[in-house]
């Protein structure tokens, strides 16, 4: 199983790629590729894990990702097993120093392209600015010929605009030096966990599951993720909790979200949410109705 590299299918007339998709669930390995991606979320929910970090997607995210960094959407479990719900999204590739190259050298993108060097490692786009960013994707995808070029310096400098509206994917210290061994090894313990968080799995069952012993699984896995095993656990765990927070169904309870996320203990859940989300699960939850209440009225 192959998943780093990845290589893109770029037609030979074409120097921005674009796709719109709609599929059962999302591509499910870490794979990394030259291009820079832009993705537009139209449908399904998960993981995103972006080099060292990790982000919950909806519908309606935009997310940028950096050349070359290891990355995943990571749909939620029920995307396999159901098949009466899909994933769509819209997303754009681009390779600012391969094909593209004479374009970004031009002084006229000097702005961009330091943009783009400054946040190397890509970004998530504050929520206020992804309609307008999304439809310029979409300007992208429609076009054809030389209005593609258009369009895509036209999304390019919406991304530029943005300044510092947005949410670094991973910290800038992170290396995407990855090996494709190192990312083949890396996939297999993440899948692991994302597909048995809400179980009771221990050190030594993840370590068996990468042939590591517990010991050598313990420093691979912090210097390529930066986090503990358990400390990427939780953050799985509550990633799933959140969700479930604020799905609306009245049978979820507090401690019912709990013990679905894999947690067996609501101490313990309570504790490790609040060092995560810097509030209590009741607190989050008010916090959301409180927001939600704004917005209804506004509109």
């Amino acid at each position: 199983m192959k998943v780093l590299p990845f290589t893109m299918l770029v037609p030979d007339d074409k120097s921005v790629i674009s796709e719109h998709i709609c599929i059962p669930h999302f591509y499910q390995y870490l794979h990394r590729h030259d291009e820079w991606q832009i993705t537009f979320i139209e449908k399904g929910e998960g993981t995103l894990i972006a080099g060292n970090d990790m982000h919950t997607f909806m519908p309606g995210d935009v997310f940028v990702i950096g050349a070359k960094l290891p990355h995943l959407f990571k749909s939620n479990p029920e995307y396999f097993t159901n098949q009466d719900i899909s994933v769509a999204a819209c997303s754009v590739y681009f390779n600012p120093t391969g094909i593209l190259a004479s374009l970004f050298d031009l002084p006229e993108m000097k702005l961009a392209s330091a943009y783009l060097s400054k946040n190397k490692h890509g970004f998530k786009i504050s929520a206020g600015y992804t309609k307008k960013i999304s439809q310029k994707m979409f300007d992208v995808h429609h076009a054809s010929g030389s209005d593609t070029l258009f369009a895509f310096l036209n999304l390019i400098t919406g991304l530029q605009d943005l300044g510092e509206n947005i949410e670094p994917l991973c910290s800038d210290l992170y290396s995407s030096n990855v090996s494709e061994n190192e990312g083949m090894r890396l996939s297999k313990i993440i899948n692991f966990i994302t597909e048995n968080y809400n179980n009771q799995i221990s050190l030594e069952d993840v370590a068996n599951a990468a042939f590591m012993t517990p010991q050598a699984f313990c420093r691979y896995f912090k210097k390529h993720t930066g986090h503990t095993f358990v400390s990427f656990l939780n953050e799985v765990r509550i990633n799933d909790a959140c969700k479930s927070l604020l799905s609306g169904q009245k049978a979820d309870c507090i401690s019912g979200v709990a013990y679905k996320a894999g947690f067996n203990s609501i101490t313990n859940f309570n504790r490790v949410f609040k060092s995560i989300i810097g509030q209590s699960p009741r607190a989050y939850i008010d916090t959301y109705n409180s927001v939600s209440r704004v917005t209804y009225v506004s509109a």
